[in-house]
């Protein structure tokens, strides 16, 4: 009869740790919010029909820039004087009189995202890029040259922010941006699916040109690493080859967002 009268503390009591912090995640995943800012960030997330918008902050002149989309959206804004910003944002941020709080993206799962099916595929692997103004930039980069998804692991990687989103310029809301438990695993996933890998490194003996030119119309995940540290060594064990850009002098490089601009081009005009 006393076990029979068991009450839900004891199972949770007995829940592993590892399934109560998985599921405090879980909570606290849900409860994140994001403070978007700038006019296009602003424009696009009012527009994207799958954001969760909770609060918009405006000055009188953004607001009228940003009717349409107000209206569109049906959110009440808060109309505030520009000298006193109502929004928490950092002082030095250049917000043009327009910021929302919203909830992050869910995309769904990486399966589902960047299932090949029967057009070209593309992706960008992202190991440890932290600056939300490079990512921003690769996010725009993208979704110009029609990738998947950008993937980067869920820790030592640039969240979802108003400055990256900012940077993105309106790409955030179109271009799917997952952020992994585990980079490895994605890339295997990844390679299940068909997936080529091909991770840049400057010390690489085969071009970028050689590295496309070896796997034909295979569906391709560029990975790129981190300025100065650059792809970590399982992350260069898990690709299919490695590659270079070469430069035209005996010394030159390029920041991740542009190297990432440069693979995707590359990827998306191979015959």
């Amino acid at each position: 009869m006393v076990a029979a009268c068991r009450n839900r503390g004891d199972d949770v009591a007995k829940k592993p740790t590892w399934v109560i912090e998985k599921e405090r995640g879980r909570r606290a995943a849900a409860a994140e919010t994001v403070w978007l800012f700038g006019m296009h960030a602003v424009r696009d997330a009012l527009e994207n029909p799958r954001r969760d918008k909770l609060r918009l902050v405006v000055t009188k002149n953004a607001a009228d820039r940003l009717a349409p989309a107000i209206a569109a959206a049906g959110i009440e804004p808060e109309l505030c004087d520009p000298r006193r910003f109502a929004a928490p944002l950092d002082p030095e941020s250049v917000h043009q009189g327009a910021a929302l709080e919203v909830r992050p993206l869910d995309w769904g799962k990486l399966g589902d995202v960047c299932d090949p099916g029967t057009g070209p595929a593309l992706t960008v692997l992202l190991d440890r890029v932290t600056d939300p103004h490079n990512v921003g930039a690769i996010l725009r980069s993208a979704e110009v040259f029609g990738a998947r998804a950008v993937i980067a692991p869920h820790r030592h990687s640039a969240p979802e922010t108003g400055a990256l989103a900012k940077t993105a310029s309106g790409a955030l809301e179109r271009q799917p941006y997952l952020r992994v438990p585990n980079l490895a695993r994605a890339m295997e996933e990844l390679k299940e699916l068909g997936y080529s890998l091909i991770g840049l490194d400057g010390e690489a003996p085969s071009t970028l040109a050689e590295g496309l030119a070896g796997i034909g119309a295979a569906p391709v995940g560029l990975v790129l690493g981190a300025e100065g540290p650059g792809l970590r060594e399982l992350t260069r064990a898990t690709c299919d080859r490695l590659v270079r850009i070469p430069a035209a002098g005996g010394f030159g490089s390029l920041n991740v967002s542009n190297a990432a601009a440069v693979a995707l081009y590359a990827a998306a005009v191979r015959p």
